[in-house]
């Protein structure tokens, strides 16, 4: 089966992490399919005299990596495709089966500029990639750069769909002083990134999906406000009224990703949604111990409804770096105001409330912190750091935002060495810009990834009935799965406001235990799935459930 993924405008660093983590964890056959911010990118033997700009002046990354190849560019209106394949008898990487593999490709991308208007492409004997006019002034409209290693493929193609071709004058592409770079506008064919993609995956569908394709993308459309906060008005909203509350641009996304208006935000909720007021003395007595240590949790600012269940049984998520959060995610009822300053005696006092309360387990997550250098990270690692000297025998789990896809900021993190690493990917692909559109699905990807290649329990989260499919779900458990995730929860969304997005449905008891069944035979360790799971439901009893890792822990002074 050949999973196809369209991902939009990903940072370089954080497509090359996911590749890296699906060539060396997964047996699945992916195409990873993505537009790049502008980089130049090359081979671990390319001349650097090619490089004639300083990257940094320009606007520009740049990154040697693993391919064969010279320096080449990627940016905005270029295709790029990673297929990350097993290719049946190749178990090695030598010179002939990566020629072969390379002439794979190149005819995938040679068929599909055909369907797409542009007959006359094909292969300029000693020079890799797809060229037009070989018997006049060759011109280059794709390039090819690809690794392959143990019958396992990575890095792939540069397709220049819309290319502002100025930037390939900014370096010798792939060591080629003598032919120029163009692209499909250039050659007169206007067609949409869309539609290149449709025909680049009907092609590879036909080559390497002969057990068939599965496809996921993200929202198409690509601008500077795709990375805005969600407008969800001036307030949090009233508690019920109509349905139309929200701005229009929040409407607008939720029609591009195809959710309509949903349920009425006053119907009334399935009995198996319905969690009563329990005032028990365990949560009486752990909301007296955040109130005396003057601690934030998530459990009340995010209005979870398993709060007296919770901290009836002495646990709870406490919240690092304030209350309020710098994104405005579309089903986060967190307030959204302008974040104060740090409290650097936070950390202290989560390990003397995890102290007071005895925890075996405690869960720590953050407010995403995007006016701060290294997004919240610090506060992470303080904390874990207090919690291991008060409390040495309580594991730590940490919840954590994507940190602006920043990979030091996530490694301040994991150098302080919890013992779970818990990031939420929250929707399927498509919605991701509807629903936290400061966020991106590759991004989530790319963190749980890095988290996992370093060798921590790596887990995430699922909320349902925000307008995904079913199959969607499955999808992007399939990629958790895929990255080395080994825990995920899975509860259904309540909407908080009716300055929310809406609940597009309620979803039954028998799908969540469907998605447990279904992760499990992914290879997830542990699935926890029902109506009412939340990040942390059952945290302590989904940690115990995974083995977790044997890394030395960090000794009390």
């Amino acid at each position: 089966m050949l999973q196809v993924r369209w991902l939009g405008r990903v940072g370089f660093r954080e497509s090359l992490d996911v590749q890296r983590r699906l060539w060396a964890h997964s047996a699945d056959n992916y195409l990873l399919l993505l537009e790049h911010h502008h980089v130049f990118t090359a081979g671990p033997s390319a001349d650097q005299a090619n490089l004639l700009v300083d990257p940094g002046e320009v606007g520009a990354d740049c990154v040697r990596i693993d391919r064969g190849g010279d320096f080449t560019y990627h940016g905005p209106g270029q295709l790029v495709g990673y297929p990350i394949l097993t290719l049946p008898g190749r178990r090695g990487g030598g010179l002939a089966e990566t020629a072969a593999y390379v002439c794979d490709l190149e005819q995938v991308l040679i068929d599909a500029l055909a369907d797409l208007g542009l007959p006359g492409c094909g292969r300029f004997r000693g020079y890799p990639g797809v060229w037009l006019d070989l018997e006049g002034t060759p011109r280059k409209i794709a390039a090819i750069g690809v690794r392959l290693s143990r019958g396992r493929t990575m890095h792939g193609f540069a397709l220049n769909v819309d290319t502002d071709l100025s930037w390939f004058e900014r370096i010798i592409p792939c060591g080629i002083r003598d032919f120029r770079p163009t692209s499909l506008r250039a050659e007169g064919v206007v067609a949409t990134m869309r539609e290149v993609s449709d025909a680049v995956v009907r092609r590879s569908a036909e080559r390497w999906g002969k057990a068939g394709c599965e496809r996921a993308d993200v929202a198409w459309r690509h601008r500077p406000s795709d990375l805005s906060a969600f407008s969800r008005g001036l307030g949090p909203g009233p508690q019920s009224g109509p349905v139309e509350v929200s701005p229009p641009r929040s409407r607008a996304r939720l029609a591009e990703a195809g959710i309509d208006g949903g349920l009425h935000l006053g119907e009334r909720k399935p009995s198996w949604l319905r969690a009563g007021m329990d005032l028990n003395d365990g949560y009486l007595r752990l909301r007296r111990v955040m109130r005396q240590h003057e601690l934030v949790t998530v459990c009340e600012e995010a209005g979870c409804p398993n709060i007296f269940e919770c901290w009836g049984a002495g646990t709870a998520t406490f919240m690092l770096n304030g209350e309020r959060c710098t994104r405005a995610c579309g089903f986060c009822l967190v307030d959204t105001r302008q974040p104060a300053p740090l409290d650097p005696g936070e950390p202290r006092r989560v390990a003397d409330a995890v102290t007071e309360m005895g925890l075996d387990h405690a869960v720590v997550t953050a407010v995403a912190r995007d006016d701060l250098p290294d997004g919240g990270a610090t506060a992470f690692a303080e904390t874990i750091a207090a919690i291991r000297d008060r409390s040495p025998g309580t594991t730590v789990e940490v919840l954590v935002p994507d940190f602006g896809g920043d990979a030091s900021s996530l490694q301040t993190v994991l150098d302080a060495s919890p013992d779970i690493l818990n990031h939420n990917i929250e929707t399927v692909a498509r919605l991701q810009r509807a629903v936290r559109p400061s966020a991106g699905y590759a991004r989530s990807l790319a963190l749980l990834a890095r988290s996992a290649s370093a060798g921590h329990v790596t887990k995430s989260g699922i909320i349902v009935g925000m307008g995904e499919r079913d199959a969607e779900v499955d999808l992007t458990l399939s990629d958790l799965a895929a990255v080395g995730v080994s825990i995920v929860t899975i509860g259904q969304y309540l909407r908080p406001t009716s300055h929310h997005i809406p609940v597009a449905r309620w979803v039954p008891p028998e799908s969540f235990e469907r998605w447990r069944e279904a992760g499990t035979a992914l290879g997830i360790n542990h699935v926890e799935s029902s109506p009412l799971t939340r990040s942390s439901y059952h945290a302590a009893e989904s940690a115990a459930a995974v083995e977790l890792s044997s890394r030395a822990r960090p000794v009390p002074a």
